[in-house]
């Protein structure tokens, strides 16, 4: 599919490993144009190398960074086609010791993030004649956990979100929809587990495939959402979960 997003220009969030790392290189291979925004400025070392992609390092809960990523876009590239808002973080405790700064933090990067860089995104768009914007969720979207009070609230909200700017965009040609992932094997939790990526591949016994996701994977349901080929799917909650909510 070389050259299939030729002319198009994507933001991609949470982009200095993962699921966001992997997206952008599902993205640049294709032909698009791409800002790369993570907080950590590790993101400008991958990127470097890689013609027609701008790396951007910011806090994607602050506005500002909203509002600087997508005017990156329109400035160096003319304007903006695709949204992959990525960037997300993670919490697992009991809900009575879950912390009210523990909430807070986890609404602003996965939830308030995606609202703000939509928002941003949508105003491009909507001039521009249309657009995509896909959000990461996560099976969290649809079911709970134990000890995932936080964090299923924040990718409920994404769900929520999501349909609305379906219903808003659909008149102007822009397409929302949510990927909601089950466990992937990333480094998401390796600032305070040390053996984060062995304890993620211990959840693939939960999943009916018996094993969890790579980045890789993700990124391939996100270019298809961002992608023509989705063109009639918008508002959608996207399951890549190995058959988790099956049950």
């Amino acid at each position: 599919m070389t050259g299939e997003l030729d002319g198009k220009v994507a933001l991609v969030t949470g982009a200095a490993r993962g699921v966001g790392a992997a997206t952008v290189t599902w993205l640049h291979a294709r032909g698009a144009q791409v800002v790369a925004t993570d907080i950590r400025p590790s993101v400008r070392e991958w990127t470097a190398g890689l013609d027609g992609v701008t790396a951007l390092v910011g806090d994607v809960a602050d506005e500002e960074t909203a509002i600087r990523s997508v005017a990156t876009a329109v400035e160096r590239f003319g304007g903006l086609d695709i949204l992959v808002s990525n960037a997300g973080r993670s919490v697992n405790k009991p809900v009575t010791e879950t912390t009210a700064d523990d909430w807070d933090t986890l609404l602003a990067v996965n939830a308030r993030a995606a609202f703000l860089h939509s928002r941003e995104a949508f105003r491009v768009m909507r001039e521009r004649g249309g657009g995509a914007i896909v959000t990461v969720g996560s099976f969290a979207c649809s079911v709970g956990f134990t000890g995932g009070s936080a964090y299923s609230a924040s990718k409920g909200a994404l769900a929520q979100l999501t349909k609305v700017l379906a219903l808003e965009g659909g008149p102007h040609g822009i397409r929302a929809n949510v990927v909601a992932p089950g466990v992937i094997e990333t480094d998401l939790l390796d600032s305070f587990r040390p053996d984060s990526r062995e304890y993620l591949r211990s959840f693939g016994e939960a999943h009916p495939l018996k094993r969890v996701a790579s980045p890789e994977e993700i990124a391939e349901v996100i270019g298809f959402l961002a992608s023509p080929r989705a063109g009639f799917v918008t508002g959608a909650v996207v399951a890549a979960d190995g058959g988790y909510t099956a049950a």
